[in-house]
Parts: C-alpha cells; structure tokens; sequence
C-alpha cells in the first residue's frame, strides 16, 4: 500500500544534551549524525536521515503535569525478531523499562528518556490479525506481553540495533478530545479507526491502526507551554501538500507538514 501519511522526525526540548545523547545513541542504539553546542540531531544509522533533534535549555522550565503534551513517541522496529534483539541490547545497557504490552495489532516496550518523555519501541503484527469488532472497528487492546517469546525469536546481535527502523505514531495528552480528534482528521487527512478505548481516540490514514493517538488520561486542564521541556515540534510528511506548512494544534503543539515523498 502506497503511504499519504509518514511521521517524519520528533524535536525534543532536553535540560542536559551531554546526558541524553549518552541515552539515546549508548543505551538506545541510535546514531549522532550532526552535533553542535546545544543540539543533536540523531538517526537509526549513520547513513541514515535524523529522525530526532535533542534541543538543550537548562534553563527550561519542566511541563506542569495537567498540560497537554507528548504522551509518548513510538518508534517502529521491521519485525518482532529486530524487538527482541533491541529489547536484550536495550537492557543490557541498562534502560529501565515501565512496561511491555501486546495490543493485539502490535507488540510493544515502553520507557521514558532522562527528562521524563514517553517512549514507546514496538513492531506490527499483520494486518489480517489486527483485532475489530463486529462493526469492523479495530478493537487494539492493552494485555500482558509475552516478553520471553519474544525475547527467544531475537535477530542476532547487531552493531545497528535500530536499523530499518522509523517512527510510527505521535501519543498526545490534549485538553478535548473532540476540538483535537477534528483537527489532527483535517490537517493530516486521517480517519478515526478506534473510539470505543476510554479517553482516547487513535487516528490514522492509510488504514493504519494508528498515525496519531490522542488522549485525556489524567485530565490535562492547559495547552502546552512553547518553552517547557519536552516535545518541541514533529513533523509529518503528507501526499499532496506543494509546501511546507507550520502548524499549531489546539494544545499548542507545533507540527510542520511537508510534502511526501518516495524516501525519508
């Protein structure tokens, strides 16, 4: 299937750049491709574009915790062979780890960086297993993952643990699910593919599970600050644009459009 939609790099704003590059390319397995005094662009390999800039201000402020804001960003290895082999890296590097889910159309590993941001590192199952409901609706869910199976069917070790892999969703807390659901299905062309999770609504083209999720988790009460630490700005690759767009959503998250093409 022919993509219309790509999340395409996430910007972080960090309170220590020197400790999160150690955490991203030591423990993590990404690659600094570009480094100057206080940012870092990082990729899955050398060769490979960035797909994340570290942005440092010690002086920033923390996010207040009722704002809207990065719930987590995922990060799409190529099979469950390529997840077990960066999960037995991973630990090994010693990342500590909040939790490991299946959600019937994925498996996945969650964790949070140096500053608190939420990660999430999984991979697919097929389409043709993804769980609906009788309506059709997809019915993802949160069970148990089975951590030694997955960890038993691991690729061997590679120097490139992440290699072949790129972000797959954006996780957001917002204000108003409905104010956020109605932006994110008109700028980014998306359909609304499961709505029966409670406080969350998972979005997406392409008939993907999901490209963008959106939620009102511990009930965020105030848009984003444009300085706190934190998500800083993501971009997404749309089908059809002519030009790069910059955006604002309603929670004061910064999005930059750009047109897609065949390549990252």
């Amino acid at each position: 299937m022919t993509s219309t939609l790509q999340l395409r790099s996430i910007q972080l704003r960090v309170s220590d750049l020197a400790r999160s590059v150690d955490f991203y390319v030591r423990q993590l397995g990404l690659s600094v491709i570009a480094q100057g005094l206080a940012h870092a662009d990082l990729a899955t390999t050398p060769s490979s574009p960035a797909i994340l800039t570290l942005q440092s201000d010690a002086t920033a402020p923390a996010a207040e915790p009722d704002a809207a804001g990065l719930f987590h960003a995922a990060l799409l290895l190529p099979s469950a062979p390529a997840l077990g082999a960066w999960l037995k890296f991973a630990s090994q590097a010693g990342v500590e780890f909040d939790g490991a889910s299946d959600h019937g159309v994925s498996e996945a590993i969650y964790f949070t960086d140096p500053d608190g941001n939420g990660l999430e590192f999984y991979c697919d199952r097929p389409r043709t297993v993804w769980p609906r409901t009788s309506g059709g609706e997809l019915a993802m869910v949160t069970q148990p993952l089975n951590v030694p199976t997955l960890v038993a069917g691991a690729s061997p070790p590679s120097a490139r643990p992440l290699a072949g892999a790129s972000w797959g969703h954006l996780h957001l807390r917002v204000t108003d699910l409905a104010r956020s659901d109605a932006f994110y299905r008109t700028q980014l062309g998306m359909d609304l593919m499961q709505g029966s999770y409670p406080g969350a609504r998972f979005l997406a083209a392409d008939g993907y599970h999901h490209h963008v999720a959106i939620n009102t988790w511990g009930h965020p009460r105030r848009p984003r600050s444009a300085t706190a630490l934190g998500l800083a700005a993501a971009t997404f690759s749309r089908a059809g644009l002519a030009a790069d767009q910059l955006l604002t959503d309603p929670d004061g998250i910064a999005l930059r459009l750009t047109p897609l093409t065949d390549s990252p």
